[in-house]
C-alpha cells in the first residue's frame, strides 16, 4: 500500500510502501522488496528485514539453491553460520559482510550457531547479476572489516559499492551500492543524481520531508536527487540502497533470478533431481524442496533420476 507518492510533476519519485510479513527458517521477516509495482531498486531485487528473534529461537534455513544473484547478509545483532556447496563455512557477526555469488548455480544453508546464541537481527538482500556474470562461476567472500562514512548526525558503513567517496572492497557486478546508516540527528547524505534510491528502516523512525518511515516500510526515492536529507524522530538505523536502474527485465521465482520461465524450469528440475548442478552443502539441516513452478508439473520435489 502506498502512503506517499510523487509530490509534483517532474519531481523525483517519493513512495512509501508496506513490507510483507513472511516466515523464513522460523524467523519472522518483513519483505520490503520485491513488491507489486516495484521489482528492483538498482540491481537490488530482494530485501528481507529479519528479526530480532526472541528467546532461543534462531535462524535455521536448510540447504537451498540459487541462480543469477548475489546474497548479501548483514547483521545488526547476533551470529549466523553460513555453509555452502563451495565448501565455505563462515560465521558472520555484526559489522561483517557475507556475499555469495550464485552465477550458474550454488546452494547454501544459514544456521544459528547454538541454541544459546543471542537474538538475530539483520538484513538479507539479493542483487540481480547482469548477463555478463550471471552464468559464471559461483563464489563466496567474507569481509570482516568495511569502510566507514562520517557525516553530521550519521555514522555509515559502506557494504557494497561507494557512498560519499568511500568504496567497499566487496564485489559489485553492476553500478549499485548499499550502506548501513546509524542516524542520531539531522543529516544530509550525498548521492548520485542518476541513481535510484530506497531506504529500509531497521529501528527507530526517520523523517523524509513530511513523511515518517519506520520498520515495516520501504521508502522509494527514485532518481534526480544529489542528496538525501534525513531527520530522526527517534535514534534510528537504516539501510540505504541504490544504483543505476537495472537495464534488464528480471524474472524471479522462489530462489532463482533469471530472464525466462525456461531458465527457472531447468534450474528447479536440476535442484529437485539433485543433478549435481548446485553441489552439496554439509549441514545437519534437511535440504529445502518446494513444488515446481506453476507452469511445470513434470518434476516431484525431492525426486531422484
Amino acid at each position: 500500500m502506498s502512503t506517499a507518492s510523487i509530490p509534483t510533476s517532474g519531481a523525483p519519485a517519493w513512495e512509501i510502501t508496506e513490507s510483507r510479513t513472511a516466515d523464513v527458517g522460523g524467523v519472522v521477516v518483513r519483505r520490503a522488496l520485491p513488491r507489486r509495482g516495484r521489482r528492483t531498486v538498482g540491481a537490488w531485487c530482494f530485501a528481507d528485514h529479519m528479526g530480532p528473534t526472541s528467546g532461543s529461537r534462531g535462524l535455521n534455513i536448510g540447504p537451498h539453491p540459487h541462480i543469477g544473484l548475489q546474497t548479501v547478509t548483514w547483521l545488526f545483532e547476533g551470529e549466523v553460520l553460513h555453509r555452502d556447496s563451495l565448501g565455505s563455512e563462515q560465521p558472520i557477526r555484526p559489522g561483517q559482510l557475507n556475499l555469495m555469488t550464485a552465477g550458474r548455480g550454488v546452494s547454501h544453508a544459514e544456521e544459528t550457531s547454538s541454541a544459546s546464541a543471542p537474538p538475530v537481527h539483520g538484513m538479507q538482500l539479493w542483487v540481480a547479476q547482469p548477463s555478463s556474470t550471471r552464468d559464471g562461476d559461483p563464489a563466496f567472500e567474507h569481509q570482516s572489516e568495511l569502510p566507514a562514512v562520517e557525516l553530521a548526525g550519521c555514522r555509515g558503513t559502506v557494504l557494497v559499492g561507494s557512498l560519499a567517496g568511500v568504496r567497499s572492497p566487496a564485489r559489485a557486478d553492476s553500478d549499485h551500492f548499499g550502506a548501513d546508516l546509524v542516524l542520531e540527528g539531522e543529516t544530509t547524505v550525498p548521492v548520485a543524481i542518476d541513481h535510484e534510491h530506497a531506504l529500509v528502516v531497521a529501528s527507530g523512525r526517520v523523517r523524509l520531508g513530511t513523511s515518517v518511515v519506520e520498520p515495516g516500510h520501504l521508502a522509494y526515492l527514485g532518481r534526480g536527487r544529489d542528496e538525501l536529507h534525513l531527520e530522526v524522530v527517534a535514534p534510528a538505523r537504516a539501510l540505504l540502497l541504490g544504483g543505476s536502474p537495472f537495464p534488464e527485465e528480471v524474472m524471479m521465482w522462489w530462489n532463482y533470478v533469471a530472464r525466462s520461465t525456461r531458465e527457472i524450469t531447468q534450474a528447479h528440475r536440476d535442484w529437485s533431481t539433485r543433478s549435481g548442478r548446485f553441489g552439496r552443502v554439509v549441514s545437519a539441516l534437511a535440504p529445502i524442496d518446494v513444488d515446481p513452478p506453476p507452469w511445470d508439473d513434470e518434476v516431484t520435489p525431492g525426486s531422484r533420476p
